[in-house]
């Protein structure tokens, strides 16, 4: 039953999707209301996704593989080079300012999801992500600077990303590695039903990522309807940037010799951004540059729907053997 779920994760997806556009069009203050709850959810998912991957060692293991310079180089020079070269485009400061802030911090919450769900290796991924995280936080400034001399701005998101991975990496870290001993300890008799319930979590990811999907789409709608005129720029480029960070994913687990598994870490990491943590910032941006903010929502739909494709795409360019 559980792998008939995730044969249909697809559809169910895009359900979600579709009922959240839905409800974010005809009832807004709804939606806005059900949007303070996206934090929890994903705190909740990422739970139920890490007490499904083994997280012993994987430090050891990732330290092993060349995944680790695959991922690096990918994230932290490759993209920002092409990224560099997009911001000297002829493009209004405040679109060029959104697509910078989107695009060039790696996610490092969902995308675990998405690399479990697409049969990466989430244990290996699962040990990229503080150390991309502590990259975002070094490296964001000199970034901005270089691109659109905004350093006072990166302060401000390096704030956000602190509070992103407390909330969304380290505490549900921390209580997926205190209910794996739980279920480990204890009698006999209690450590069966104890592994069964951590078992069973492992049939939440699906609906917790369809529910966190229907929030974006219902919360962010709006915004993308007050600048139309931005989608028949936007949705090209962000589509284009998936399908560059695809052929990159092919192109560097071609030269390293990765395994398919970790080849789908690098499709799945290449692809999704940090949207959810960038779009408070863009909110707390001065008068004037309200169309950055359309532009981190307008990406964070594209990603949304490319994430759905990926499940379909990236397990068939990383066939496991």
């Amino acid at each position: 039953m559980r792998e008939r779920l995730e044969q249909y994760q697809v559809g169910l997806y895009l359900l979600a999707v579709g009922v959240g556009l839905w409800v974010g069009a005809y009832w807004g203050s709804l939606a806005e209301a059900l949007m303070a709850g996206l934090w929890p959810l994903l705190g909740a998912l990422l739970y139920a996704t890490f007490t499904q991957v083994p997280l012993a060692g994987a430090w050891r293991r990732l330290a092993r593989t060349r995944l680790l310079a695959a991922a690096l180089l990918g994230h932290f020079l490759v993209i920002p080079l092409l990224l560099w070269g997009l911001a000297q485009l002829p493009l209004a400061p405040p679109v060029r300012l959104g697509i910078l802030l989107v695009l060039l911090v790696p996610c490092t919450d969902w995308f675990l999801v998405f690399t479990h769900l697409g049969g990466g290796d989430t244990p290996a991924a699962l040990a990229l992500t503080p150390l991309c995280l502590l990259l975002q936080l070094l490296l964001l400034p000199l970034y901005l600077w270089w691109f659109l001399d905004q350093a006072a701005l990166a302060g401000l998101l390096r704030r956000e990303l602190l509070g992103a991975f407390v909330g969304l990496i380290l505490l549900p870290l921390v209580a997926a590695w205190l209910t794996e001993r739980w279920a480990r300890q204890g009698s006999s008799e209690r450590r069966p039903w104890r592994q069964r319930l951590v078992a069973g979590l492992g049939w939440l990811p699906v609906p917790l990522l369809a529910l966190v999907l229907f929030l974006v789409a219902a919360g962010q709608v709006g915004v993308v309807s007050d600048h139309l005129g931005l989608l028949f720029g936007l949705v090209p480029l962000f589509a284009g940037f998936l399908g560059v960070a695809l052929g990159l994913a092919w192109l560097l687990g071609r030269a390293f010799r990765l395994p398919a598994a970790q080849g789908r870490v690098l499709a799945f990491g290449f692809g999704s951004r940090n949207s959810f943590v960038v779009l408070p910032l863009a909110l707390a941006l001065p008068a004037g540059f309200e169309a950055a903010v359309s532009v981190v929502v307008i990406q964070s739909l594209v990603e949304l729907l490319g994430m759905l494709l990926f499940l379909r795409w990236v397990p068939r360019l990383f066939p496991i053997p």
